[in-house]
């Protein structure tokens, strides 16, 4: 179970201090030598916004809470809306998303919610900025700045992800609009490797964005998800998810990222979907712990695990059992699917459905606090949220 007292003593974000329309400050650099009189390459970075950046993480990262995905791309949520039988419009999209962050009482057990470029601008369904309503929840808004994948010339049919041009800019204005972290998400294929160019592109694209992300005040989640596709067992995706990890924080430390202001949005250490040998949560906790311990440094606060296909207990079973005892940091959930798919089909585009649904994210949401403090039990659950979602070279 996470440390409640060390984590409830850290400085925490005030609400005022992620309000929409804050004045943008112009962050500011130093450089701080080895030896006043000895030349030397080896600088420190000090960002305006470092002070601000811990409290954003450590406000993200608090006990019993954790993030709620909801920054589908347009196209991607067009596919979770298309399963209901809804359009993809803008109002169908805007409905949803109302849906999601007006549920009464979310800020209970959600600290964080990541949102795509055009949720961040919009309003709900009554006309009340999305930014607004989830700051009045005690929610920080975050933001999806990558700009998706494509193949990777010169690789195994892997990829990379893209969005570095212009970064600086659009993390500027996504600080204005009241977004206070941000995410990019990129990948790496077991089954096509991973080839050692596609490790180290996804590092050090990982690397360069969050550095560009601390200077414009938001706090970086760092995501190399490993897919599960695959037929592999567990310790082959443990030996690939440290070699992926070792050159993610060798690149982060070569961009002067500051650990203590990012967090990290990693896959469980799992079988390949496709694997005859399945893995009890404990088995799952006790390989990703070991490579959490192995690869992450303590400075780090928040590890934001991603549910990646799992069914929504399943994720939920595999999170309470990583936190059975002490770890270094806030060991915790960022998911989308496994926190959404059971909602989104209680709710069905239909407007009298809307409580029902909600009531149904808070009880997933409730689920992964009790989960994040180590206390989740798994009884009562439908066999809706028992059933897996992974879809074999599923694109985002």
């Amino acid at each position: 179970m996470a440390s409640a007292s060390l984590l409830k003593s850290s400085p925490v974000l005030d609400k005022a201090e992620f309000v929409k329309g804050q004045s943008l400050r112009q962050p500011s650099v130093s450089v701080v030598r080895c030896h006043p009189n000895v030349p030397s390459s080896l600088t420190i970075r000090a960002s305006s916004y470092a002070d601000e950046l811990v409290k954003t993480a450590k406000t993200v990262a608090s006990p019993g809470r954790g993030i709620l995905a909801m920054d589908e791309s347009n196209a991607t949520c067009g596919k979770r809306l298309a399963s209901i039988g809804l359009e993809n419009t803008e109002a169908n999209r805007q409905a949803y998303r109302t849906l999601l962050v007006t549920a009464p009482g979310l800020g209970q057990y959600i600290s964080g919610a990541i949102l795509f470029e055009e949720t961040l601008y919009q309003s709900t369904t009554d006309g009340k900025k999305m930014v607004d309503v989830l700051v009045e929840q005690n929610i920080v808004p975050g933001i999806k700045v990558d700009k998706g994948l494509v193949p990777l010339a010169g690789s195994n049919d892997e990829s990379w992800c893209q969005g570095l041009d212009g970064l600086a800019s659009r993390t500027a204005a996504y600080y204005q609009q009241g977004a206070r972290f941000a995410k990019w998400r990129t990948v790496v294929s077991i089954p096509n490797g991973p080839s050692a160019l596609a490790a180290k592109e996804a590092a050090w694209g990982l690397a360069r964005y969050a550095a560009i992300a601390q200077d414009s005040g938001l706090v970086p989640i760092v995501e190399p998800e490993i897919l599960l596709d695959g037929e592999h067992g567990i310790d082959r995706t443990f030996e690939v998810a440290q070699k992926v990890w070792a050159e993610v924080f060798f690149y982060l430390a070569e961009n002067n990222v500051l650990f203590e202001g990012i967090l990290l949005k990693p896959s469980m250490v799992t079988p390949g979907a496709e694997c005859k040998d399945k893995a009890t949560p404990e088995q799952v906790a006790d390989y990703t712990l070991k490579l959490l311990h192995r690869r992450i440094p303590p400075a780090v606060p928040g590890i934001m695990f991603l549910s990646g296909g799992q069914s929504e207990v399943e994720a939920t079973l595999n999170l309470n059992a990583m936190n059975q005892a002490p770890n270094p940091w806030h060991v915790s959930f960022s998911y989308a699917r496994a926190l959404q798919n059971t909602c989104l089909k209680t709710w069905g585009g239909r407007p009298e459905n809307i409580k029902a649904a909600q009531d149904v994210l808070l009880v997933r949401a409730k689920a992964n606090s009790l989960a994040q403090l180590g206390k989740y039990t798994g009884e009562g659950e439908s066999d809706e949220a028992k059933k897996g979602m992974f879809v074999k070279g599923y694109v985002y």
